[in-house]
């Protein structure tokens, strides 16, 4: 089996590839080549021994785009995306990468397909920001795909894209609406809601954390560990259980901040809750008011996939996988 991923050089898309690298294939498949893509060069994975192929390309290119459908991976992983807070203070940009690379990719996949019978798995990251308010108490299955932001109208976008492309047969595509991914490790970055991972990150380091908006503030969330399961689930489902509306709410936990620094305080003291510094930010504030808090991703869960169901949970993932199972 040979696998593409795009975005392989970012956190979901490292951890990913040590997944699959790890587990030795996928649904049943022996791995047997990966194609590794991103902006900045991606590297090899440790203790894989078949082949594999480092690229540096930029997607919004479309010959980049081209030269990629033209090594016909049997999976690809789309993930590539600039984030939320960075595609809203750059309009341009946040189009040309998020929209137009995005699009480059699946018209390349159907000019491929035209040549010879060629039909891959396309699993693509999209994101509950393709939701906007006023919400429902929970989101369910059926609620209206109205953003509010530029990040979540390009996604909504490529969504409607990727139904189409499929329908039309060009492949076989599944989108998957990520909760914000909470605790991702390094350093923080531009998404509006980096705060989320940085006000548990830092503390349980030892360092200081900005939090810019209220504790009231509810939002959904999901592990690392868990947006992996999701990406390795929708790559092996059975295409014809999804049906025609390809788009999925992943499961996730709704919390609020305050809930967050509860469970902070609970595994690492009121110390690491003191290194919490509040600093209101109203662009941020902004930026979040208008996403969903909380879903009722029956589809998702009925289809069998998984997340956390506290946030103590989310965070000794965090400690696990990230600082060997010790806090500062």
């Amino acid at each position: 089996m040979h696998i593409l991923i795009i975005g392989a050089a970012g956190m979901v898309g490292r951890k990913l590839t040590d997944r699959l690298v790890r587990d030795g294939g996928l649904g049943g498949q022996a791995l047997e080549r990966l194609t590794l893509v991103d902006v900045v060069a991606p590297t090899a994975p440790q203790g894989y021994t078949g082949e594999v192929d480092l690229r540096t390309a930029d997607l919004s290119l479309p010959a980049e785009a081209a030269a990629l459908a033209a090594t016909r991976p049997d999976v690809i992983f789309h993930l590539a995306a600039i984030v939320s807070g960075e595609a809203e203070a750059d309009f341009e940009k946040g189009y040309r990468i998020n929209l137009d690379g995005t699009r480059f990719l699946f018209e390349a996949i159907r000019l491929e397909s035209a040549r010879a019978a060629y039909r891959p798995r396309l699993v693509f990251t999209s994101s509950i920001a393709v939701f906007g308010a006023p919400f429902p108490e929970r989101i369910d299955d059926t609620f209206l795909s109205a953003p509010l932001t530029s990040y979540g109208t390009q996604k909504a976008i490529c969504e409607l894209l990727l139904s189409d492309y499929t329908r039309r047969g060009f492949f076989e595509g599944i989108g998957i609406r990520l909760p914000t991914i909470c605790v991702r490790p390094g350093k923080p970055n531009k998404a509006a809601s980096g705060f989320f991972s940085n006000i548990l990150r830092e503390p349980l380091v030892g360092e200081e954390a900005v939090l810019p908006v209220a504790d009231d503030v509810r939002h959904w969330h999901a592990s690392p560990r868990a947006a992996v399961g999701f990406l390795i689930h929708a790559a092996t489902i059975d295409s014809d259980r999804i049906g025609p509306r390809r788009n999925l709410s992943m499961p996730g936990l709704s919390a609020t901040v305050g809930e967050q620094i509860a469970a902070l305080q609970k595994l690492a003291g009121d110390k690491a809750v003191r290194l919490i510094r509040r600093a209101p930010d109203p662009t941020i504030a902004r930026i979040v008011a208008g996403w969903p808090r909380d879903f009722r991703p029956e589809r998702a869960l009925g289809l069998g996939f998984k997340a956390e169901s506290t946030f103590d949970e989310i965070i000794r993932i965090h400690i696990e996988d990230e600082l060997g199972g010790r806090i500062a």
